[in-house]
């Protein structure tokens, strides 16, 4: 058994390995006949072109690095979805790694992705390690921020206030006369916490306390996750009027817990929800949430690394706020 190579293409085709590496190359500057010829003989062979040398023998190696904290969450399958759509149409490879929610996963992901020689790089949040922004600025490669905003980008940000969407999802709980509001969350990682600032400014402007039942636990977000963090609320006592949550998955957790335990959403208590996952319409009752714009996200960054790719001039630091919409609806009602 040994690799298939291009002489053993170009010996079964009839053809030399630079008419081979022509068609594979630029099938479209070569004559059908050749290219069905050369096509047939890869096809028998199976063969699979050697990238690494294709690489080391450009400046070029069409592949776009994305950084995303978990492969987990739902959240980040239509970002990842418009990140392909785009990028590859465009003939790139999309290497996409897990940070696993940990700045040093994404410091050593940077590094691998920097290894191999990605001509830019996408990454989820803008808190990283000093090293990590170090790389970043000097790897002289577009680089895109996303999901959140950044006072002091690396390169082109785009994203929403997290913590002005939280302050949004709690001053509408307030605004329907609700006072004790909750806040439910499971990994407290940095749009979470920005989140939760924006709860804790809303409720202060307000002047209300901040209940004791601020729920957390270090799991990855999932409807189990949010039926547990409903009962550790119940636990404390006084089952609050309202709860903020960091995402669909853990409103829609709470709910079910809710109804197993009897407690009517909203008539008993209120529910909102955050990124407007596509079964927040769809629950009995509808959930009210945020929407956030993550295809939206992906698409317009995968189009601005192309754009950066195309260009010869280097284009100054950029932040792009794409904003947020709170969307009420039946868990929310008074």
């Amino acid at each position: 058994m040994r690799r298939i190579t291009l002489d053993d293409v170009a010996n079964l085709a009839g053809v030399s390995p630079i008419t081979v590496s022509r068609v594979l190359r630029k099938p479209n500057v070569v004559s059908p006949a050749l290219r069905l010829r050369v096509d047939a003989a890869v096809k028998e062979l199976g063969y699979v072109p050697n990238l690494a040398a294709s690489r080391l023998a450009s400046s070029r190696t069409h592949a776009i690095g994305v950084i995303v904290p978990t492969l987990y969450n739902v959240i980040f399958a239509e970002y990842l979805f418009a990140l392909h759509d785009v990028l590859v149409a465009a003939g790139f490879q999309v290497i996409v790694v897990n940070s696993r929610y940990s700045e040093i996963e994404e410091e050593n992901a940077i590094k691998a992705l920097l290894g191999q020689r990605v001509e830019a790089i996408i990454i989820t949040g803008t808190h990283h390690t000093p090293l990590s922004r170090q790389l970043l600025t000097q790897a002289h490669l577009p680089v895109v921020e996303t999901f959140e905003l950044s006072p002091d980008p690396i390169d082109l940000n785009i994203g929403m206030s997290q913590e002005q969407a939280g302050q949004t999802a709690t001053r509408h709980l307030i605004e329907r006369g609700f006072r004790r509001i909750a806040f439910l969350t499971g990994n407290l990682d940095h749009r979470a916490q920005s989140r939760f600032e924006g709860y804790r400014v809303a409720m202060q402007q307000a002047d209300l306390p901040n209940l004791p039942i601020v729920a957390e636990r270090p799991r990855h977000s999932s409807v189990a996750l949010g039926s547990d963090l409903f009962a550790i609320t119940c636990a404390h006592g006084e089952v609050p009027e309202a709860i903020f949550c960091t995402d669909d998955n853990l409103a829609l957790g709470a709910m079910q817990e809710c109804r197993k335990r009897g407690i009517r959403v909203p008539d008993d208590i209120a529910i909102m929800g955050f990124h407007d996952l596509e079964f927040a319409a769809c629950a009995a009752p509808s959930l009210s949430s945020v929407v956030t714009r993550r295809f939206e996200t992906g698409k317009l960054a995968a189009e601005k690394v192309l754009a950066a790719l195309a260009s010869s001039a280097r284009s100054k630091s950029q932040q792009i706020d794409l904003g947020y919409a709170l969307i009420p609806r039946e868990s929310t009602a008074v």
